[in-house]
């Protein structure tokens, strides 16, 4: 029976029961701070530049690197386009990736300490009475 196996189930068990209705729930290391774990699947979700209208959504059966989900996540979305996808702006959990099924992939970094976007923060920081 399903709930004697989740109440047999010991801490340290291989293929645990994370959630009753939903069988396919994993862990997701996260490695911060204030949330090191979630529980769920990854989801990639691909959305236009200008209007920010989502063309394509691709669920993850595992917790594999973001590298790794370019590939299906791109032949979705060009699945559900007319013309392919040409350049795609990704964060930083897709470094090491230059380019997927012809398209160029463009890397978000974090803004240099001393830049204008550091420095407006920290001003708007020191209008709030918060210490940068």
């Amino acid at each position: 029976m399903f709930y004697q196996q989740v109440l047999a189930q010991q801490p340290k068990d291989k293929n645990k029961i994370y959630s009753l209705h939903e069988p396919d729930v994993y862990v997701i290391a996260k490695g911060k701070d204030h949330k090191q774990y979630e529980y769920g699947n990854k989801v990639s979700i691909v959305s236009t530049k200008d209007n920010n209208i989502i063309v394509g959504v691709v669920s993850h059966d595992k917790n594999i690197h973001d590298s790794k989900t370019l590939d299906a996540t791109i032949t979705h979305a060009n699945s559900n386009r007319t013309k392919p996808i040409q350049q795609a702006v990704c964060d930083r959990g897709y470094v090491g990736v230059k380019e997927v099924l012809g398209a160029m992939i463009i890397h978000l970094r974090k803004p240099l300490r001393g830049t204008i976007v550091i420095n407006e923060i920290k001003s708007a920081n020191c209008v709030k009475g918060e210490q940068p």
